[in-house]
C-alpha cells in the first residue's frame, strides 16, 4: 500500500526558463507522447516478493537495504519536471511521483570522499551520476508519472528521476545505488555515451 499523506510539490528549476521554446535544449524537438527507449526487452518484476530489494551500498558506515513496501511507506513528494532524450525528444510539464533521494543517501552515512553514484539496475544495466546532481531537491525514486503506476516499459516499479541530465541517466527498474569517490562508465557510457549528460550543453557522445 502506497503513503497517502499529504505530499509537497517539487518544481525542477528547468522548467522555470520561460516558454516552451525556451525550455527546449538545442537539438531537440518536442513530443506529447513518451516514446518507449531501451536495450533488451522488459524485465519481470514482481517487487513485493521478498527477493526484490533496493540496496544502498560502496563507500559508506551504513549501508543499507530497503523492500518495496518500505519505498512506498517513505513520504513521497510531486516533481514537475521536462523530459530530454538523447535521441533528440523533449517532453514539458510531467509530473513524477516517489520518494526524495537525498535523505535515503544520507540515512547510508556516505563517506566524506564520496562524489558518484553508479546505480544498478535490472539485467546488469547500470549509469553513473554525479552525487551533487543525484541528491538535487527534484531527484527521486519515481513509481508514478501523471498519477498512474510507471508502466513497466518505463522503468516500473522503481526508476530513478534525474531532471538536469539527459533521460538514460534516470535508470529504469532500479535495483541498487553504490558510492563512489571516483567515476565508472555505465552501460550506454561504455558505449561511447557521455559520462555527464548535461542536455543543454548536448553532452549526448564521448567524454
Amino acid at each position: 500500500m502506497e503513503n497517502t499523506a499529504p505530499r509537497s510539490r517539487i518544481v525542477s528549476p528547468d522548467t522555470l526558463r520561460g516558454t516552451p521554446a525556451d525550455r527546449t535544449p538545442p537539438g531537440q524537438q518536442l513530443t506529447r507522447k513518451w516514446p518507449v527507449l531501451h536495450y533488451g526487452s522488459v524485465p519481470k518484476i514482481k517487487p513485493f516478493d521478498p527477493e526484490w530489494s533496493l540496496r544502498f551500498f560502496g563507500l559508506c558506515d551504513d549501508p543499507y537495504e530497503l523492500s518495496y513496501q518500505d519505498i512506498l511507506d517513505l513520504p513521497t513528494v510531486d516533481i514537475v519536471c521536462d523530459m530530454h532524450c538523447v535521441t533528440h525528444w523533449s517532453r514539458l510539464n510531467n509530473v513524477f511521483t516517489g520518494v526524495p533521494i537525498a535523505p535515503l543517501i544520507a540515512r547510508a552515512k556516505p563517506k566524506p570522499n564520496v562524489r558518484f553514484v553508479l546505480c544498478h539496475s535490472e539485467a546488469g544495466f547500470t549509469t553513473n551520476v554525479p552525487l551533487k546532481e543525484f541528491i538535487a531537491d527534484d531527484c527521486i525514486l519515481a513509481y508514478r508519472w501523471e498519477g498512474k503506476e510507471l508502466t513497466p516499459e518505463h522503468g516500473w516499479p522503481l526508476r530513478g528521476l534525474v531532471p538536469s541530465l539527459y533521460l538514460w541517466k534516470s535508470a529504469k527498474w532500479l535495483r541498487g545505488i553504490e558510492l563512489r569517490a571516483t567515476d565508472a562508465p555505465g552501460f550506454w557510457e561504455q558505449g561511447g555515451y557521455h559520462m555527464h549528460g548535461d542536455p543543454w550543453k548536448e553532452e549526448r557522445f564521448g567524454w
